[in-house]
């Protein structure tokens, strides 16, 4: 007789009675006992790093989006107009780690793109311009909007990693 490999093996009556499958085998991770003792890889409280102290997000993200240092708020963040600095010049505090990658353009299209197809459609409907009047209005805008934005969304970005302690911002020890 072929079982299907999903299917639980079935297994021939004996003359002691009908056979039962053997129950699975208890692996130590199960094993109550096993748990109480330990299996001395596990680290102990001791072993455990100290809990850090929660850094504020509210004030860290308004430091980000005003491009300031989300530690000290006072030294700038950017270097340019996208380039982050490796470290704050007025606390000493390390972005060099920072991980902001695509998420910023990301938040980018998403905002403008959110803000910019219902407006469009409703002055369509309010005054049907001519389609290249529109255009170039809404060219502009959303280009003005995406350079406004890009810079301050990135710089909360890396101010959300640094008060969650992402991507090794605070392994120093702060």
């Amino acid at each position: 007789m072929h079982n299907h490999p999903d299917q639980p093996q079935q297994t021939a009556p004996t003359a002691a009675g009908p056979a039962q499958p053997a129950p699975p085998a208890q692996t130590d991770a199960a094993d109550p006992q096993a748990q109480q003792q330990g299996d001395g890889n596990a680290p102990r409280r001791s072993d455990r790093p100290e809990p850090r102290p929660e850094r504020p997000l509210k004030p860290a993200l308004r430091r980000g989006w005003r491009r300031r240092c989300p530690n000290c708020g006072s030294g700038p963040l950017m270097k340019g107009f996208l380039k982050v600095r490796d470290h704050c010049p007025v606390c000493r505090e390390t972005f060099s780690h920072h991980r902001a990658d695509d998420g910023p353009a990301y938040l980018t299209i998403l905002i403008v793109g959110h803000l910019s197809a219902p407006l469009m459609g409703s002055v369509w409907m309010a005054w049907q311009p001519e389609p290249l009047v529109l255009f170039t209005v809404f060219a502009i805008g959303t280009v003005a909007l995406s350079l406004y934005l890009l810079p301050r969304l990135k710089g909360a970005m890396v101010a959300f990693q640094w008060a969650r302690y992402m991507h090794g911002f605070g392994a120093g020890g702060a």
